[in-house]
């Protein structure tokens, strides 16, 4: 602004959008009055916004000659992009007014001000969703033009309670033309189309069927026939007329009749709008439906306990003894631990066991029932205050909370269950070392006179001076001590040779006693310095040891041990060993994890309350789907999110096909997409209280409860579950929406592949779901003579299936294009059936062929198998491009150059992304459209389409020959080694998409351009190319 380059409006315009930049999902339409202003705002914006957000915007202004053209194809493109979101702002003159609804718009902004109050009116109602803003731009000297629009703006108030006024008024009838004109109404809503508008009704509704780049769905009326052809994927057969009338009224009444007819079969609403308009507005809507992040995080039940007030008596309690064993040598041991709880864990839990990764190799942790004691008020206290004292140390690695934990309420309700040290195998079958728990009552006067097996080094007095006065040294050596001049805790594993006139070597190579040492270092004077030394090892670090593929060592320990004067030394605890210290610091790891899967349990209880009884789930299942990704343990919840979520888009698909038997491919997918989307099954989620079981975090010991201490910030709230099972509320947590929508499909993939179809689609309707697989005769009443049109025999050969029904293997190779009427449906419907049974089935193969696959290889073989080029390779290789049925020049030009160029690819090619050409759509859908008629003639049964479709779809991906999609190789490339990668540069010319990727690493800079038809293509060729240039680099470099 200050160069002159920018107005002080342009900047205005740009400041008030950034002050909605927070909102991600932002809808915004800026209107202009000329078309050049549009165009160079769109340019500026495009090139500031990236600077800021991540908003994309693009302009609509209507054609002019001398600056750049919009097709009115190019101007619906981008209305559907802004309505996907793919674009945030659109520069628009007033062509978009009236008629856009988009109800997520949440801003308008007017740049130029509405000439007349119907432009103001209507450019304001473009703001469709709740709270929208509504932004007048008006320089602040120009009196005139804010007067105006503070007339417009007192105008819809003057209106609006004109409105009210009249209401209830009754209307003189209106005078019309419906007398000397046929007409349609509708009765219920009073929608009317007359003889003159069924005309463009028809080609409206014709314009909103699927198309593709080579077929554009429109009506045909042939004269000479009086016959009014309508396209393949318009549910209605050709409108036969027969009369001596005009030949445009004789149009019309063939229109009008259509019209009738679509809206009798629902394919025009009461409203007389097509029906994918309504349902489009509908799937925007409930995909904007507010949702709250901040959701519930369980805690188990079992867990929690409320000790009986004033009562003196023993209380029963279970006892679980997990067994540790390290498959590593370390100079310490790990001890066997007790837990002890008032509530009897299930036999899965109660027998469960997994391995934790420790730096220096696994640690296997089993759990055994071990029988029931009984315990008194005064012994829980102990046991509390033991465990308490033991794991507040481990965690803080000091004795700055301890006294405020201990001086709390120890028998108070909450977390009740007890972790104790176990005796040794040798003194059962005594369970618990009660030895070791007294060790927190340790006071030297109380224990002056006890002692263990005293071994003496030579020159060692039986008793040391402390900082409490003196103890024996069997006590000291198996002790938790803190230095209170610089506040540290040490386990003491011995007694050393040497006094403080020994010497000590320090780290930068000087010589001196350790008397001097303390002296200078921390201002000491030592008083007993005759005494020998103890050997204090620091205080083991707690860690995640459930986290995979740890590398971390341990921190601060880069001296094992350190020589401490006794005198120097405070005891905590005594007698105790350091091999507890060392096993307690895996038991947050582990109490996680039993929390982890009594979470599980729970949930398992509430699905097996809802119909699932006689279905088996394992409580692993349950807790592998409910566990995502960022929690970084060995298991997530991915690969069953990836199997659940091609059987939800099976099971939704195939219901939907026999339920709208009327309805084009369109519809189907959009109805699918309200069906089983992330914002649809996310509200399926939170309806049954599901986002409260999900663990989305990796775990932090820091933030463990320790069982027992309320000294903390948290509290345990109940909630009442859908069976009237009490759970607990112990925080808040933020979890996405994809999350929950993630969860929601591993659970159906973990009942999938535990109970079968049955498990998963009950557990659907429990959510809401609602899908039935009985096998319901499929009535279809096409009367076609499939061997005048295809080779039925060699097809049925080619697919080893013979079709019951032949009029489906013409529909499944009947392209819309191709529209003689003896045909009566194009491949659509039957290939959004296909698309998904295909799906499922590859899917379902890889997933019990390779059982022990990761859940990142499953899903690059389900993307490398299906996808179109992996279809449409299949379709050419097997000749099926010979018999497609279609009308379409452009097509048949295209498909010739893919056989021309198939013979190209090398035998590699079939297991990735190697061809750099874009197959046409068509021939992968034939595949899709083939298995689905294979579907509907064999009853739904998905084994014979599997059998009949893998041959040709033949080798299929194994997990040594699948490669990634060199996009996510490139991205995860860039991540892993901090490699910067620049948004695309993307342009389109002449009806090719180019598509620039740039990558900045090592100083170099690796760029692209690749062009195809299509983006999704140039996009993989030119992330290819690239990656294979780093590649060349970094072995250049390297050698």
């Amino acid at each position: 602004m200050d160069t002159g380059l920018l107005t002080s409006k342009v900047v205005c315009l740009i400041d008030s959008l950034l002050e909605y930049r927070y909102i991600k999902d932002i809808r915004c339409i800026v209107f202009v009055e000329r078309i050049v202003t549009a165009i160079v705002l769109h340019s500026l914006l495009e090139e500031l916004l990236p600077k800021y957000c991540s908003w994309k915007s693009k302009y609509i202004a209507g054609s002019n000659s001398q600056l750049q053209s919009q097709t009115r194809k190019n101007q619906n493109e981008i209305v559907q992009e802004f309505r996907k979101g793919m674009v945030n702002v659109i520069v628009a003159t007033s062509i978009l007014e009236e008629g856009l609804d988009v109800q997520s718009c949440n801003l308008v902004i007017r740049f130029d001000p509405s000439a007349t109050v119907c432009s103001f009116i209507q450019s304001r109602g473009r703001a469709r969703m709740k709270h929208s803003d509504y932004i007048l731009m008006v320089k602040s000297e120009d009196c005139a033009t804010l007067s105006r629009l503070e007339k417009y703006l007192a105008s819809g108030d003057i209106m609006r309670k004109a409105s009210l006024r009249h209401a209830s008024l009754p209307c003189s009838p209106l005078q019309t033309d419906l007398d000397d004109e046929k007409f349609y109404r509708v009765e219920s809503t009073e929608a009317t189309v007359t003889l003159s508008s069924s005309v463009s009704l028809i080609f409206f509704y014709c314009s909103r069927l699927p198309s593709d780049c080579y077929f554009k769905p429109a009506p045909r009326w042939d004269q000479k026939t009086c016959t009014l052809y309508l396209p393949k994927s318009c549910p209605l057969q050709n409108i036969v007329l027969q009369g001596n009338i005009n030949a445009k009224i004789l149009k019309q009444t063939a229109c009008l009749e259509a019209c009738k007819q679509l809206h009798e079969i629902g394919a025009l609403t009461d409203n007389l709008v097509p029906d994918i308009v309504v349902e489009e507005a509908d799937a925007e809507a409930s995909g904007n439906e507010p949702y709250i992040d901040e959701q519930p995080c369980y805690f188990s039940p079992e867990l929690v306990g409320r000790w009986p007030k004033d009562s003196d008596m023993k209380m029963k309690y279970h006892c679980y003894l997990i067994e540790l064993k390290q498959s590593f040598v370390y100079d310490i041991p790990v001890n066997d631990i007790v837990l002890v709880m008032k509530n009897e864990l299930g036999s899965e839990v109660g027998s469960t066991h997994f391995d934790l990764d420790i730096d220096r190799g696994s640690l296997t942790v089993n759990f055994k029932y071990v029988g029931v004691i009984y315990l008194r008020p005064d012994q829980v206290l102990l046991c509390r205050r033991f465990q308490i004292t033991l794991l507040r140390v481990l965690i803080d690695r000091n004795l700055n909370k301890l006294k405020e934990c201990l001086d709390g309420e120890l028998l108070g309700d909450e977390t009740d269950y007890l972790l104790l040290p176990a005796t040794g195998k040798h003194q059962r079958p005594l369970i618990i070392d009660w030895l070791c728990v007294t060790s927190v009552l340790f006071s030297c006067e109380k224990f002056c006179e006890y002692h263990l097996n005293c071994y003496l080094p030579k020159g060692c007095a039986r008793s040391l001076q402390t900082k409490d006065g003196p103890v024996c040294i069997c006590l000291l050596q198996n002790s938790l001590v803190c230095t209170p001049h610089n506040g540290n805790v040490y386990c003491i594993t011995g007694i050393l040779g040497m006094n403080a006139n020994s010497c000590l070597t320090l780290r930068d190579g000087r010589i001196m006693t350790y008397k001097k040492y303390f002296e200078e270092r921390h201002g000491i004077k030592l008083c007993f310095d005759h005494e020998s030394l103890v050997n204090g090892r620091p205080i083991f670090q707690v860690q995640n040891y459930l986290q995979r593929c740890r590398k971390q060592k341990e921190k601060g320990l880069s001296k094992l041990s350190v020589e401490l004067p006794p005198e120097l030394c405070s005891i905590v605890m005594s007698p105790i060993p350091v091999s507890i210290f060392y096993s307690f610091s895996f038991v947050p790891s582990i109490l996680h994890r039993l929390e982890s899967l009594l979470i599980a349990v729970t949930l398992k209880r509430m699905l097996l309350d809802h119909g699932l009884q006689n279905n088996v789930i394992p409580v692993s299942k349950v807790l592998e789907a409910i566990t995502t990704k960022n929690c970084q343990e060995i298991f997530h919840l991915e690969s069953l999110e990836t199997f659940g979520d091609s059987f939800l888009k099976y099971a939704a698909s195939q219901q939907l096909f026999k339920t709208y038997k009327n309805q084009h491919e369109g519809v189907l997918s959009v109805k699918k997409e309200k069906l089983i989307s992330n914002a649809a099954l996310c509200k399926f989620g939170c309806d049954r209280k599901l986002p409260g079981f999900i663990r989305n975090e990796s775990f932090n010991p820091k933030k463990w409860i320790i069982p027992g201490d309320r000294s903390g910030t948290y509290s345990l709230s109940e909630e009442l579950l859908f069976n009237t099972r009490k759970i607990y509320i112990k925080e808040t947590r933020k979890v996405k929406r994809k999350c929950v929508a993630d969860v929601v499909e591993a659970l159906v993939g973990a009942l999938l592949c535990t109970g079968g179809e049955t498990a998963a689609l009950l557990f659907m309707d429990w959510l809401g779901i609602k899908v039935d697989f009985h096998i319901t005769p499929y009535e279809r009443h096409f009367q076609v003579h499939a061997e005048k049109l295809l080779n039925v025999r060699q097809l049925e050969s080619l697919l080893n299936y013979s079709f019951h029904d032949h009029s489906l293997l013409v529909e499944a190779l009947t392209h819309g294009s191709y529209m003689l009427p003896e045909i009566p449906r194009c491949y659509q419907r039957l290939e959004f059936l296909g698309d998904a049974v295909l799906d499922y089935i590859i899917t379902e193969h890889f997933y019990y062929k390779y059982p022990g696959l990761s859940p990142e290889l499953l899903t690059d073989m389900r993307s490398a198998s299906v996808n179109n080029d992996c279809y449409a390779r299949s379709a050419v290789k097997c000749g099926l491009h010979k018999h497609i049925l279609h009308a379409s020049h452009e097509l048949h030009k295209h498909i010739a150059e893919t056989v021309y160029n198939f013979g190209k690819l090398s035998s590699e090619s079939m297991f990735g992304w190697e061809s750099e050409t874009t197959f046409p759509k068509v021939l992968g859908d034939v595949i899709e459209s083939l298995a689905g008629a294979i579907l509907v003639d064999s009853r739904f049964d998905k084994e014979v389409v599997f059998r009949s479709i893998r041959p040709l779809l033949e080798p299929l991906v194994t997990p040594e020959t699948v490669k990634p999609h060199p996009k996510k190789e490139l991205k995860e490339l860039c991540q892993k080694e901090h490699y910067i990668m620049n948004k695309p540069i993307k342009s389109r010319n002449n009806g090719l998409t180019s598509i620039t990727i740039e990558v900045e690493a090592k100083g170099l800079l690796f760029k692209y351009t690749a062009t195809a038809r299509d983006k999704e293509t140039a996009t993989k060729v030119a992330c290819k190319k690239v990656l294979e240039s780093m590649k060349v680099s970094v072995l250049h470099g390297k050698s």
